[in-house]
């Protein structure tokens, strides 16, 4: 079964390679509503469009990988995750960011595809639909899977703590509470 892919702004594939900066959508990017399914429960991190627009502006491509099981175990529609999609896409654009690309999963964990994190195969079809540096991109998560995926792609990686007693994860080279945090040392 091929994933649900939305590709919010399809562009041609340029003559260079560019890195990326892979992000998880959920307790990463906007605050984690299990299952979300209501557009108006979307509420971004402080410092994400931030921390975003300075990863933009040092020529990184943004790219939201995220796992919606939901779409699989019927907890919520296509339309209902678009809608989600689309107001997140509102807000980043309201804070003066635009995404290159969101790529989902909607597989539930038993259904074994290959992209689910922390396998790569949302990675890979990002890959196929940009030119990106993986040596000089960086992925960013809260879950030990989305630290996995950065190790299994070979990407740089960071982990979001998204509550103070977040635990610490093996696999990351920083941990941060927010993405203005992260951009300031990455970027530095």
């Amino acid at each position: 079964m091929v994933p649900f892919i939305s590709i919010l702004t399809p562009q041609s594939l340029a003559s260079e390679c560019h890195p990326a900066f892979f992000l998880d959508r959920d307790d990463t990017l906007m605050v984690n509503c299990p299952y979300l399914c209501e557009p108006s429960r979307v509420a971004l991190f402080p410092g994400a469009t931030e921390g975003l627009r300075a990863f933009r502006n040092a020529g990184y491509r943004l790219i939201v990988v995220s796992n919606q099981s939901g779409l699989g175990r019927g907890y919520f529609t296509r339309e209902q995750l678009s809608a989600v999609t689309n107001r997140l896409v509102e807000l980043l654009a309201a804070g003066g960011v635009s995404l290159d690309a969101i790529y989902y999963c909607p597989h539930t964990p038993d259904e074994n595809c290959n992209c689910r994190k922390p396998r790569t195969g949302l990675i890979e079809a990002a890959c196929r639909d940009f030119d990106i540096d993986l040596a000089k991109s960086w992925m960013i998560g809260d879950k030990a899977a989305d630290l996995e995926l950065a190790q299994n792609s070979r990407l740089h990686a960071a982990q979001f703590l998204p509550k103070e007693d977040s635990p610490l994860l093996p696999g990351a080279e920083f941990a941060v509470r927010s993405l203005a945090e992260l951009s300031k040392l990455i970027l530095k």
